[in-house]
C-alpha cells in the first residue's frame, strides 16, 4: 500500500510525551507499506483489532491501545491516507468516520 503522509506519524512521535509511541508507529507503517489489502478482512490479518468505523476510515489500536491511528484506505488505489494520530482519551473527542 502507498502511505499518504509518514510526516504525521513522525511529527507525532517526535513530540514531547509521545516518544514512546515510535516503535509501534513505525512498525504499522512498515506492515502496512508492505501489504497488499483489498478488504477489512485482509487488515485483521495483520492487525486483528482494527475497526472500520464508516467513510472508508479505519482505526488502529497503537502500543497496547494507549495510542489511535485514523486512516482512510482506498483499496482499489491501493492508498492509505492518515488522517489522525493521538492518545485514546483525544480519540473519544472526535468523529472518526469524518475527520
Amino acid at each position: 500500500m502507498r502511505i499518504v503522509s509518514h510526516k504525521k506519524l513522525k511529527d507525532f512521535y517526535e513530540t514531547k510525551g509521545y516518544e514512546d509511541s515510535r516503535i509501534a508507529l513505525e512498525r504499522w507503517y512498515d506492515i502496512a507499506e508492505k501489504a497488499e489489502w483489498k478488504n477489512l478482512s485482509d487488515i485483521k490479518v495483520d492487525f486483528l483489532s482494527a475497526d472500520y468505523v464508516g467513510n472508508q476510515h479505519y482505526v488502529f489500536n497503537i502500543r497496547g491501545n494507549r495510542y489511535r491511528l485514523v486512516v482512510v484506505v482506498k483499496f482499489t488505489m491501493g492508498y492509505i491516507f492518515i488522517r489522525w494520530v493521538g492518545t485514546h482519551k483525544d480519540y473519544n473527542k472526535i468523529d472518526c468516520s469524518t475527520i
